[in-house]
């Protein structure tokens, strides 16, 4: 197997935000917190794969996951500082995909 010449932590990163609905997720939560319902109503994804970017996203100490002792339980998602910190990189993104992404 040939070895990659990127640097590791580039390599580990772009393979964490490059996975499928991750950017959407990350976007939607720069917004503010969310319930799970609400993240899942905001784009085509099957709540299981949710429920999988969002561990991913939170072992990875990008987004943190509260419990509210309610009737019912409220469950909400939202970014750590660590996620914050990509919300630069998410308006460049959605700034050049503006500019040079057509929908057809």
């Amino acid at each position: 197997m040939k070895e990659s010449s990127l640097c590791p932590k580039l390599e580990k990163a772009m393979e964490l935000i490059g996975k499928r609905w991750t950017p959407m997720i990350i976007y939607q939560l720069l917004k503010g917190s969310h319930r799970f319902c609400e993240i899942e109503s905001s784009f085509p994804i099957s709540g299981r794969l949710l429920s999988e970017r969002l561990k991913e996203l939170e072992s990875e100490g990008i987004v943190k996951r509260e419990v509210f002792a309610e009737v019912p339980v409220r469950v909400e998602y939202s970014l750590t500082e660590k996620g914050l910190a990509l919300a630069p990189f998410m308006r460049e993104l959605e700034q050049w995909s503006d500019l040079y992404v057509s929908i057809k």
